[in-house]
């Protein structure tokens, strides 16, 4: 049987997902991994597991299936940032998108005079995440490595070293390192400047649909970031029309013919191909924030199906608003719209009233407000968004999604279950190798929820309280992890 396979490295596993010459999905796959933090601010992972990973999700659809797939897509989480030498063998783990260790040069080039000349170069926000303030980290505190590393490159192109021999980077993944120039569509020179590297110790940046056949004669599509192809895959590419992503970390992210900037929010303007920029912005703090408040509720190291079930049955049982009680899920710092790797989370409103169920409800409420404030920072400065396509893990709840609808007051639409960014690696791929002259969208069956409006004017009083939370505390944050970190 002919299929097309998607397949999205991501930060916590890798799936892969078959879809059949009509783009509807036949068969999954998907292989986990886990992170390390040696030290505070740090998050690593090593890159031969994930290339391991990669290889039995190739392998395991490819027995299923009983043959090769006519062509492999990729999708990659962002901002990973491997040191390599000049054959691709890694000099130290992995630093990825949640290490945090440079929050301090962050800070310093948000507030200098390039700042903000760089973000609306680069489309990627000052921030510890961007390869950009990684690389200068590395280069002030472990300058023997700096000087060691042939080439700094992220998780994708040491996999598709490991294919092809060659360092390449597509557009999108290059778009998000706070080190290209997404207009220009090569290295930014002032961007490089800072960071102290030439573009001769980068990958050579290609489109996105830039494809090599293997040994085997199988297409590989280079492919494009996890969050633009989150969009591609959950048919939001249309204006009007968002994409929300909540995984371990969550996103909203819109479609448009331009970079979006918004200064104060920071907001991302990523490539999908050269005609589209994917606007938004990210949370670091979506289903880690509910695996936090589960294992250290249950006192569990590993939890099961029936715990998450027992956790949403609380939820449902407990009215809007959680009785008062507001969670601030900064657990990890906060990306959008704050941008505060020294910010941390708070449970705000606490009374005797207040039950497992309520704690449980606010967990939820918290994350969501935390997607709506972002959602509105994009609304700020584009098309008004009607209609929020959503994916990733939470999916598999439906209070999750309605209580989402309800403070946002979107209209939640549910394409599909499966994994958006690998099937969006897909169809990209479907389209580069000339299977079709457009993205593929074939209809699908669509789960709508619509927002409580009874709910929703409610949320929409709490919301305003949950804004003011962060303001008011940030001073008391940054005095308590200055305490933390020894300071």
């Amino acid at each position: 049987m002919e299929y097309i396979l998607g397949i999205d490295i991501g930060t916590g596993s890798t799936k892969g997902v078959a879809l059949d010459l009509n783009y509807e999905p036949i068969d999954s796959v998907q292989h986990h991994y886990a992170s390390d933090s040696p030290m505070a601010g740090y998050s690593e992972q090593e890159s031969g597991e994930i290339e391991s990973a990669f290889r039995k999700c190739m392998a395991e659809i490819i027995d299923r299936m009983g043959s090769n797939p006519v062509a492999v897509g990729l999708s990659s989480a962002m901002h990973s940032l491997i040191c390599v030498d000049e054959n691709c063998i890694p000099l130290a783990p992995m630093m990825t998108w949640a290490d945090s260790r440079s929050s301090d040069i962050a800070t310093r080039i948000k507030t200098s005079d390039q700042g903000m000349d760089i973000y609306k170069r680069t489309g990627t926000p000052i921030h510890a995440m961007s390869p950009l303030c990684k690389i200068i980290w590395l280069r002030e505190h472990q300058p023997a490595l700096f000087d060691l590393t042939d080439k700094f490159v992220s998780i994708k192109e040491y996999i598709w070293y490991q294919l092809f021999k060659e360092f390449k980077i597509d557009h999108s993944i290059a778009s998000c390192t706070g080190l290209f120039d997404v207009e220009g569509l090569n290295w930014a020179e002032d961007a490089l400047l800072i960071a102290g590297i030439t573009e001769s110790r980068l990958s050579a940046p290609v489109s996105t649909s830039y494809s090599r056949k293997d040994a085997s004669g199988v297409t590989f599509v280079i492919g494009a970031s996890d969050g633009c192809l989150a969009n591609l895959g959950s048919d939001a590419i249309e204006p009007g029309i968002a994409a929300l992503t909540i995984g371990t970390s969550g996103a909203i992210r819109i479609s448009s013919k331009k970079a979006v900037f918004n200064e104060q929010a920071m907001t991302f303007s990523y490539l999908l191909d050269e005609q589209t920029y994917i606007c938004g912005g990210p949370v670091n703090n979506g289903g880690i924030a509910l695996q936090w408040f589960l294992k250290n509720t249950l006192g569990k190291e590993e939890l099961f199906t029936n715990d998450y079930t027992s956790f949403f049955e609380k939820v449902t049982g407990a009215a809007a608003g959680s009785k008062g009680l507001i969670f601030l899920p900064y657990l990890t710092g906060e990306r959008a719209p704050i941008w505060d790797s020294d910010s941390c989370g708070a449970f705000f409103g606490l009374r005797l009233h207040h039950r497992q169920e309520h704690f449980s409800r606010a967990v939820l409420e918290g994350i969501c407000y935390a997607l709506n404030e972002v959602l509105l920072a994009v609304e700020q400065y584009s098309d008004e968004i009607k209609q929020i396509n959503v994916s990733g893990g939470f999916v598999h709840s439906r209070i999750w999604m309605e209580i989402l609808a309800d403070i946002t007051g979107k209209e939640i639409v549910l394409l599909q279950t499966e994994d958006a960014s690998a099937i969006g690696a897909a169809y990209l791929a479907i389209k580069a190798i000339g299977l079709s002259n457009n993205y593929p969208f074939p209809v699908k069956e669509r789960q709508t929820i619509l927002p409580n409006l009874e709910n929703h004017e409610l949320y929409r009083k709490i919301f305003k309280i949950y804004q003011q939370l962060y303001p008011n505390l940030k001073e008391s944050m940054h005095q308590l992890y200055s305490m933390k970190s020894g300071d």
